[in-house]
């Protein structure tokens, strides 16, 4: 019993003891200072739209605009087109169109000039002379053709006032007429028997021998309806 009050009191005394030194030696642990000092604020990075966005903007100027540069044109988008035009005008037409009569005059110049076609000029009112010849032949091959443009040139033959061909319609191709010579004096007539659409009658004409020999090439030109183009042939 006396050992056993003796665990207590002495577990008593250490339990005092082990208190009063722990109470001696704890020191408490201060509480955080918090500085009152302002910090450095970020820097804001600016966004140079928004530098900008209160300046004016700068206007490059046009020289268009300036009249005293370039003079400003009368034919603007939106304005009434000027009435001025050396063309007959036809808003519903082919603008095209206005050119077609002056090139259709200038071809036909050109064809003219070259001898492609014929034109309305003065007519011959007269007889022409092809030339006179001699000849042992016993007769002659003429051949005719339209040398200007197809156009319906018609042509008679007669020798010494006899028809020999009634009418021979002129193309692009030669025609021949045989024509057999009489002894001594021939008389060969080419009478124009109307004048084509596109002018006077016109012809090309060469005249062979019976051994196939030219004797003559020659032409007439423009030859009014019911005059003659003749040669004068004379057999030996």
């Amino acid at each position: 019993m006396k050992h056993i009050l003796f665990f207590i009191l002495f577990f008593a005394a250490v339990s005092v003891s082990a208190q009063t030194e722990f109470g001696t030696k704890f020191k408490p642990i201060p509480a955080p200072k918090f500085s009152t000092k302002k910090k450095t604020p970020i820097p804001q990075v600016k966004d140079p739209a928004a530098e900008t966005a209160d300046i004016p903007s700068i206007k490059t100027p046009n020289v268009f605009d300036n009249t005293t540069i370039t003079p400003k044109s009368q034919f603007q988008i939106g304005q009434e087109k000027s009435k001025f035009s050396m063309y007959q005008q036809n808003d519903f037409a082919n603008p095209g169109d206005q050119y077609v009569d002056k090139m259709e005059k200038d071809l036909d110049k050109a064809l003219k000039d070259a001898g492609l076609k014929e034109g309305r000029g003065t007519l011959v009112k007269s007889n022409i002379s092809l030339g006179d010849f001699k000849t042992k032949s016993e007769y002659f091959i003429v051949k005719f053709r339209d040398f200007g443009a197809i156009d319906g040139d018609l042509v008679k033959v007669s020798s010494n006032d006899v028809v020999i061909q009634e009418r021979i319609l002129l193309d692009a191709s030669y025609k021949d007429v045989k024509i057999n010579l009489t002894q001594g004096f021939n008389k060969l007539d080419f009478e124009a028997l109307n004048i084509g659409a596109l002018g006077g009658n016109t012809a090309e004409i060469r005249v062979y021998d019976d051994k196939g020999q030219l004797v003559t090439n020659d032409y007439w030109n423009n030859l009014a309806a019911g005059f003659r183009a003749t040669i004068i042939v004379t057999k030996e």
